[in-house]
């Protein structure tokens, strides 16, 4: 029973329910009135619509099967009623399209824009006969009392675009344009331009396949089809293999804002009365633009510039094939002549003498440090171990100090000592590198040996063997870490960058947004999933180059120990002491440039540019390193300290792009660390690291700046001062009694001339960049890791010269060759085709066409004369010191 009234009760419910809905629902005012016109092209139909009244315009026109023609509906809404619109629904074959007029776009923070007057083109379907009529409907509806408007269908001319044909025309936010391409026969890719005489309003240039609806608004152009903003230039490169039907649609939208291509946000008028969501009218915000569709490059392009780009560098390798067999062939040669000259002659059963112009080295007229005339040095206390035939014991035996023998002969020009002295005698004698038979880390902490280094490095003249004192064998190990430091960190660098540039181009390949990516596109050639190719082709320099020079190397190095093991007495005691850690790290950096320089150019943006510098930091540094190392060997810095400074170099980088832009406090710490990082330096490279601003002792163990050893606490004495205390006092008191109170010259001139010049130096950059601010924070701190590079390598030739040395013709060659190059290179790079600093329609604006077998552009040209520039540059440093092989190391000069 209980169920049985629930049922009922659900009945009744459900009856009152179906009696009560039609009461409930809003009832029409009356009949609404259908008025249906037929209607022809090129007619205004001036006519108005209300809440009774629904018109229907009807259109038809004839389709022929190889003939694209367009159609386009303009409409005019003369009543001001922007809460009642009026609605345009046109019904065609296969698709639909509706807008309301006044059409309201939204811009950034939801802002509205109003537009009375409203232009579309119609989506054209496809006819598979080869003339068909086709109808189609236009319907007008409101919901106003009275809206009065204006109708016109037009047949679009020039729809469809020809091949190297430049056409103009206008479009606004709300009268949008998009036209249709087709391919020839035989082209498999073109690049679409479009130019404009006016950088705003911004625009937006759309490629979307033969598809209804076609998205031709400013809030559905990003839905499909590659896109990407502009204001005066943009070049989109389209394949066919994209489009099956062999076709697509070029679309230019106009947006509501600028703030997207770098321009300001409008005016956005509130008044008191006016509601925040009132829309704006924008008036009459136009732009006149032209597009022209030009073909692009050929399979066969592709294929002759990877060519020419292997070409270029595999020459080198046949280059460097060619002289190593010439020289190769002058040594044996050489070799064979010293043999016969060595023999005893028939007439006279002397053994015959090479002059030494013959051995590939002129005679030195003076070896005088730091004097272009001839004569020798005038400091005979401080030219050791180079005085005639007298001999330096360098040996530390208990307490005693280092003792040098009175030179029982007056100083003799390098080339009379090299000529008298046989290297016999040199090869008898022990070598400098067994004084240490203990490891390095053994040798830097006795507190003895330690003294000995303050005697040693603290006089007024150094030569080479002075501070290649330490085993070979130790050296070595410590020089190699320099080379599976950085493999280490390229691997671990790389792999991660990989997969993210891959993510991004797959993010441009699936989003179709060409803004992600600052490209030139006026030169860029796709492969495959790739979408500017030919800069990623043209690092394959930095990489073969690199390959070459570690060969190089390698072969250098296997000779040197070959020399070794035949107790060869140049090898031994003779030339700039070889050590090739520092020039395996250096190609392994440069191998690692070009590809990390790929990968960044494989979508190059604001967030990965660091994959683009971070190893020319490190060139740079390593470079600046193997430098000073040529004649430091035992004082250069370790490869973990090394790499920590680099690494920190880097962090900088990092903190400055992302915050530095117009930060003040930023700029001003970072000029402060700039120079406080220069001065403590500077002072490190003065006294050759022996200087210290607080010992447990207390005093400051510096080598003073004038004649002698000042401010250090001798061996055994104790400072009443601790150690974290008078510090500021101590460097007082240094500069008082050496600038002020004697007022000495300072006693290492050349280093004290370079110091100098590079503090004035550095000190200008940093005010420049706390003045300037430059945007681009990467290439600012690039810019002062290369000049200080270049200082110190001009400074490190010009006291060369100074101490008699020369420069053999192959390093004369490198140089003067490299910077031809790298004067070309730099012109290349300051061309500036894009800019990530700027927005991306901003940035195109600087794009250019290709200029170099229509596939490389002037940053490609960057790339190929950079690299071999790179590499002219290491075999400088390689080179450079090439006349000392057969120079005693107690007759070189340190600098």
């Amino acid at each position: 029973m209980a169920s049985a009234g629930a049922a009922a009760l659900a009945r009744a419910l459900l009856a009152w329910a179906l009696v009560a809905l039609p009461l409930a629902l809003p009832q029409p005012h009356g009949h609404r009135k259908v008025v249906e016109k037929e209607a022809s092209f090129d007619t205004t139909y001036a006519d108005w619509v209300d809440a009774d009244l629904l018109n229907i315009y009807a259109f038809n026109h004839s389709v022929r099967r190889n003939w694209t023609e367009g159609v386009r509906v303009s409409v005019n809404v003369l009543s001001d009623h922007k809460d009642l619109p009026v609605l345009f629904v046109v019904r065609q074959k296969e698709a639909v399209v509706s807008f309301q007029v006044p059409l309201i776009l939204r811009g950034l923070y939801q802002r509205k824009y109003a537009y009375q007057e409203v232009s579309r083109t119609l989506c054209q379907p496809q006819t598979k006969a080869e003339v068909e009529t086709q109808h189609f409907y236009v319907d007008v509806s409101t919901l106003s009392l009275n809206a009065s408007y204006q109708l016109r269908v037009t047949r679009v001319e020039n729809f469809v675009l020809w091949t190297n044909v430049r056409f103009g025309f206008n479009a606004t936010a709300a009268q949008p344009q998009y036209f249709k391409y087709e391919f020839p026969e035989g082209v498999d890719s073109v690049i679409v331009k479009v130019t404009s005489a006016m950088a705003f309003p911004c625009s937006v240039i759309s490629i979307q396949d033969i598809l209804c609806p076609v998205y031709d608004l400013d809030n559905n152009v990003a839905f499909i089809g590659m896109y990407q903003t502009m204001t005066k230039k943009a070049a989109i490169t389209v394949q066919k293999k994209d489009f099956p039907s062999n076709s697509f649609y070029v679309v230019v939208v106009v947006k509501t804002e600028d703030e997207a291509c770098g321009g300001a946000l409008p005016y956005y008028p509130l008044s008191k009365h006016a509601s925040p969501d009132e829309p704006v009218d924008q008036h009459n915000r136009q732009k006149m633009l032209e597009v022209m569709v030009s073909p692009a490059i050929t399979s066969e392009a592709y294929v002759s510039s990877v060519l020419f780009c292997l070409g270029i560098f595999l020459s080198f390798y046949v280059l460097t094939l060619v002289i190593a067999c010439w020289e190769s062939c002058r040594q044996q040669k050489r070799k064979g002549l010293l043999a016969a000259m060595d023999s005893p002659s028939l007439d006279t059963g002397h053994a015959r003498s090479i002059p030494d112009s013959f051995l590939g080295r002129a005679p030195y007229d003076s070896y005088g440090y730091g004097s272009f005339g001839n004569g020798s040095s005038s400091s005979a206390e401080g030219v050791t171990d180079s005085m005639g035939s007298a001999e330096v014991s360098y040996g530390y035996v208990g307490q005693e100090q280092f003792k040098r023998r009175t030179p029982s002969a007056p100083l003799r020009p390098l080339s009379i000592a090299m000529g008298e002295r046989s290297l016999e005698n040199v090869a008898g004698r022990p070598r400098l590198d067994s004084l240490s038979s203990i490891e390095e880390d053994d040798y830097d902490t006795l507190a003895d040996i330690d003294y000995d280094k303050n005697v040693i490095r603290t006089k007024q003249y150094l030569c080479v063997a002075d501070l290649a004192r330490k085993d070979k064998r130790v050296l070595r190990k410590k020089y190699q870490i320099y080379f599976w430091n950085i493999a280490t960190i390229a691997v671990f660098y790389a792999l991660p960058v990989i997969q993210l540039v891959i993510t991004y181009q797959t993010v441009v390949n699936v989003t179709g947004n060409q803004d992600i990516c600052y490209y030139n596109f006026l030169c860029a050639h796709p492969l495959g999933n790739l979408s500017a190719f030919n800069n990623i082709l043209s690092n394959l320099g930095y990489v073969l180059l690199g390959l070459l020079f570690l060969l190089i190397i390698l072969q250098r190095e296997i000779n040197y120990n070959r020399a070794l093991m035949r107790n060869d007495a140049h090898a031994l005691e003779c030339g700039i002491p070889k050590h090739f850690g520092l020039f395996y790290a250096m190609g392994t950096a440069l191998m690692m440039e070009g590809l990390l320089s790929a990968c960044y150019h494989v979508c190059p943006n604001y967030t990965n540019f660091q994959f683009d510098t971070s190893f020319m930091y490190m060139i740079a540094g390593l470079c600046m390193l193997k430098l000073y190392q040529k004649r430091h060997p035992d004082i250069n810095a370790s490869a973990y300290s090394a790499y920590a400074c680099l690494a920190l170099v880097i962090f900088f980088s990092v903190v400055g792009v992302v915050f530095g832009k117009g930060n003040t406090a930023f700029w001003i710490v970072f000029s402060v660390i700039h120079i406080v990082a220069t001065l403590l330096l500077s002072t490190q490279l003065y006294y050759m690291g022996r200087w210290k601003l607080g010992e447990p002792g207390g005093g400051t163990a510096v080598s003073g700046a004038g004649g002698g050893q000042r401010g250090g606490t001798p061996p055994g004495t104790t400072s009443p001062l601790p150690a974290d205390s008078g510090i500021l006092r101590r460097i007082l008191h240094v500069l008082y009694t050496d600038c002020i109170r004697q007022c000495s010259g300072p006693m290492y001139v050349d280093r004290m001339v370079l110091l100098v010049m590079g503090n004035i130096i550095n000190w200008s950059l940093a005010a420049y960049g706390l003045i300037v601010r430059p945007n681009d924070f990467a290439s600012y701190l690039l810019a002062i890791g290369i000049c200080n590079l270049l200082l110190y390598f001009a400074f490190y030739i010009i006291m060369k010269l100074r101490s008699g040395e020369r420069i053999k013709l192959i390093p004369l060659l490198c140089i003067v060759g490299t910077s031809v190059v790298w004067g070309f290179a730099l012109f290349f790079f300051f061309q500036g085709l894009s800019t990530w600093q700027k927005t991306p329609a901003e940035s195109r604006e600087h794009n250019r066409d290709c200029i170099l077998l229509d596939f490389f552009d002037d940053h490609d040209i960057w790339h190929f004369l950079s690299s071999i520039a790179m590499f002219g540059s290491f075999l400088v440093l390689l080179t450079l010191d090439d006349d000392l092989d057969c120079v005693q190391r107690d007759k070189i000069y340190v600098f």
